[in-house]
């Protein structure tokens, strides 16, 4: 089966809906479009015990961000400045573009 590309891509400023982490606002770091999971910016914060390396030099503990699932967050506006769902339209030189389905705006500048 076949997966839908994810409508949300990376940079795209997002906020949680359900969850710990209800409410929280922050910018896509990395989108994983086969496993449908997002990386957020200061979001769903995880601590990990490294031991040391060459690569990380001192060892102990590293906070750093979790991957959630795509469906528990939604874009925000830039135009209303809400969270919204995502459409699409052609435009007239026949290039798609993302637009907000509260406002009318296209998302992508």
């Amino acid at each position: 089966m076949r997966k839908k590309h994810p409508k949300i891509k990376k940079n795209d400023k997002i906020i949680v809906i359900v969850g710990k982490e209800k409410g929280k606002i922050g910018t896509v770091l990395k989108v994983d479009s086969e496993k449908e999971r997002v990386i957020v910016e200061k979001v769903n914060m995880v601590k990990r015990h490294s031991r040391p390396s060459q690569q990380t030099g001192q060892g102990g503990i590293i906070e750093k961000e979790a991957p959630l699932h795509i469906s528990k967050v939604m874009m925000i506006c830039n135009k209303c400045t809400e969270p919204t769902r995502i459409g699409k339209r052609i435009l007239v030189d026949g290039s798609k573009v993302r637009v907000c389905k509260k406002c009318g705006e296209p998302m992508d500048e």
